[in-house]
């Protein structure tokens, strides 16, 4: 089926589900483009497992269209084209990791030759090969997320939705669960997930959705979100080495800036070229006798556009 080569992978408009008096989703509009990898963030509390939970048919919307390729959600054909790892570890504890990965690529439709396949390549996939023949519910955290993630992706599907594939897991773990990811992405599969990481966002996703109150608040690449929010001037502190006397004020008289405040032992201020602005703050520094402890340069990041739009730290 070639429905992915003219329509977006995954278009959501003015979707919308309430809870009673809670409006968990305020007329969410989004696309996820073929071979994409999108990030979804949101403080706890914002919308983003009801939104996975829409999109992946297990709640329905009070409001709104779901289409996969230009197909509704509720068709079988667009569904088939869907997998989904949800944030709890759904496998049988009681079974192998092969007879987990065969229940699921039934439950697919998968059948004899096709089957055997997809089975040797998640084996190969996840690297649990020598596994495959031992319960899961004996394997670590990382482990059953690997396998987790297999079984959601037994049936080959073109948009893979994932809520929080790294909660709870290692670093090494992490890693790995990644690495698998790329792969899918390297082959065509597009990708959707929300994390609490904003380091996964960033280095892992083409694109960042930031959801806020039920609502979409930011929607494109991190340069671009970076600069219409917080803008792409450098933060710089300076520790000097005792309190400042006097405040300290940076610029002509008329539109002296504030950097440091009478008390304190740091000078903090925006600066656009650090090359050329940074020389000349820390001569003015010592030319009002303070040394020098420590320099600290940022640039603007994912976490400052989050904390700007959403007024909250990303926290596990």
């Amino acid at each position: 089926m070639n429905y992915l080569r003219s329509t977006p992978a995954l278009a959501i408009h003015d979707l919308r589900k309430s809870y009673g008096d809670l409006h968990a989703l305020r007329g969410v509009t989004f696309c996820l483009e073929r071979g994409e990898r999108l990030a979804f963030l949101g403080p706890n509390g914002a919308g983003k497992t009801t939104l996975i939970r829409c999109l992946a048919g297990l709640t329905r919307a009070d409001h709104g269209e779901i289409h996969l390729g230009g197909k509704p959600l509720k068709s079988v054909e667009a569904r088939k084209h869907l997998g989904f790892v949800p944030q709890e570890i759904a496998l049988y504890r009681d079974l192998s990791t092969r007879q987990n990965m065969l229940a699921f690529g039934r439950f697919y439709g998968l059948r004899r030759s096709e089957l055997r396949n997809r089975l040797d390549w998640a084996l190969q996939w996840t690297g649990l090969g020598e596994r495959a023949d031992d319960l899961v519910g004996t394997f670590s955290g990382g482990m059953q997320r690997r396998v987790n993630l297999a079984c959601g992706v037994m049936h080959a599907p073109q948009i893979l939705l994932l809520d929080e594939p790294t909660v709870g897991v290692d670093p090494q773990s992490r890693q790995r669960i990644f690495t698998m990811l790329d792969e899918l992405s390297e082959s065509g599969t597009s990708i959707l997930l929300t994390t609490h990481h904003l380091d996964e966002a960033e280095e892992r996703s083409d694109r960042i959705v930031i959801l806020d109150q039920g609502q979409v608040v930011a929607d494109g690449s991190i340069e671009a979100l970076v600069k219409q929010s917080v803008g792409t001037q450098r933060w710089v502190r300076l520790r000097i080495d005792r309190p400042l006397t006097a405040p300290l004020r940076v610029g002509a008289a008329a539109d002296a800036a504030l950097i440091g405040t009478t008390g304190e032992d740091r000078i903090s201020t925006r600066i656009d070229d650090v090359s050329t602005h940074l020389p000349g703050l820390i001569e003015l520094v010592r030319r009002r006798g303070y040394g020098i402890a420590d320099v600290q340069v940022e640039a603007p990041s994912l976490h400052h556009v989050f904390l700007h739009l959403t007024g909250y730290e990303l926290r596990d």
